[in-house]
């Protein structure tokens, strides 16, 4: 902040110590300086610095219109600069600027704890702002003030139980034609876990039926709800920010949705800990449905700052499922690798089998499990038969008359 000369003031600012930060948070230090530069000689009495933070909201409401307004403070801090150390005293006590010389006071203090501060905001009717503000007093004039603005964004990790949970709801309707039915549409939806950030994709899975005799179209969308409290009155604002659509459901038919994905804006985090304003975000899944009002149903969404680390008991519950079902998959694999084992002959009926001169002399070869072998499955195989002794047709010892002869099967 520059002055003009007519306030015998050349420069009176407030500079922060890490001018390139965008955003404090709670328990941070925040440091800076007080520079002063005077057009003339210039007498001060003192010197200091307040910084303050609140939630502000304003909003008309009721039947009267009545203006209705309440505040909320989260932050204040005061310190008086120590002039002395570098400027002289005249006879009257007072503090003497010399011209041409820029002067530098240092200044710093720290946030308060986790859970005492909330997140800047500024809406339609109400914000939370924090502040600086120099106050330098002079004899017989004005103060002279200079003020500087600091966001606060306090840290909201997703990767929390209850956000990591699933989210999922149902809701149908029945849909009437001048007061005569005509069939119903229903919704059923769920989403991952609740808990998003920035830029990150949503995936839905959903089923939409349409029994009434119109074609309804099914969309999703991401809504913020702005609540405003004053007075022990509320005034709710609701936003769209994105949105997807499905194809047209036809009379009698269903759709699915499996994964069908939406991107998470640009936006700020969900403002939970304030207690005049809050800011909360849904994913609205609804069917549009001519002539009639919309099916919606909402999952609540909680935008966070810290992103998913993809570590959460669900994920690891859901590899402990995939790890089993691999094994089953494996184990089954094993299974159907190794050939069933050959019935065995002697459980096969006297009937079925075939007689000694009917059995072929080569084996079909089709490439199978015998593939392996030396003989490559081309020599026959007779199946070793324990047949019922012959009747005997002589009383002729014929092995005796005619010894048999002995042929060798390869």
């Amino acid at each position: 902040m520059v002055l003009s000369s007519v306030n015998k003031m050349k420069v009176f600012q407030l500079v922060f110590s890490d001018p390139g930060r965008s955003f404090y948070s709670s328990g941070d230090k925040l440091s800076g300086s007080v520079q002063l530069e005077a057009a003339h000689t210039c007498r001060v009495t003192g010197l200091s610095v307040t910084a303050a933070g609140c939630a502000h909201v304003d909003h008309r409401g009721g039947k009267n219109r009545r203006s209705r307004s309440q505040e909320v403070e989260y932050l204040k801090y005061e310190e008086e600069l120590r002039l002395e150390e570098q400027l002289s005293r005249d006879s009257d006590g007072c503090f003497l600027l010399q011209p041409g010389k820029t002067y530098s006071f240092q200044f710093g203090f720290e946030l308060p704890a986790p859970g005492r501060l909330v997140s800047s905001y500024k809406g339609k009717f109400g914000y939370v702002r924090y502040y600086t503000r120099a106050v330098l007093d002079r004899p017989t004039q004005h103060a002279l003030q200079c003020e500087r603005e600091f966001e606060v964004e306090e840290p909201l990790d997703i990767n929390k139980p209850d956000l990591l949970a699933p989210a999922a709801a149902a809701k149908q309707k029945k849909v009437t034609c001048l007061f005569i039915p005509d069939g119903q549409v229903s919704i059923s939806a769920k989403i991952e876990r609740k808990g998003f950030c920035e830029g990150e994709e949503i995936n839905i899975n959903a089923k939409f039926e349409n029994t009434c005799s119109r074609i309804v179209v099914p969309k999703a969308a991401i809504i913020a709800k702005h609540t405003y409290l004053a007075d022990g009155r509320s005034k709710v604002l609701r936003q769209k920010l994105s949105a997807v659509r499905g194809n047209h459901i036809i009379s009698g038919m269903c759709d699915m949705w499996q994964g069908k994905s939406i991107r998470v804006p640009k936006l700020k985090p969900s403002l939970l800990g304030c207690d005049i304003i809050k800011v909360d975000y849904a994913l609205m899944i609804y069917l549009h449905i001519p002539g009639s009002e919309k099916l919606m149903l909402e999952l609540p969404l909680v935008i966070g700052t810290i992103p998913f680390s993809g570590v959460g008991s669900r994920t690891s519950s859901m590899s402990s499922q995939a790890g089993s079902l691999g094994s089953q998959a494996g184990s089954l694999s094993s299974w159907s690798s190794f050939p069933s084992a050959p019935p065995s002959y002697s459980n096969i009926h006297r009937d079925l089998r075939v007689d000694g001169p009917r059995t072929p002399l080569l084996q079909d070869y089709d490439g199978g499990e015998d593939e392996e072998d030396d003989d490559g499955g081309l020599f026959m195989r007779a199946p070793e038969l324990h047949y019922p002794p012959p009747p005997a047709y002589s009383e002729v010892d014929q092995d005796g008359v005619n010894p048999p002869q002995v042929v060798q099967v390869f």
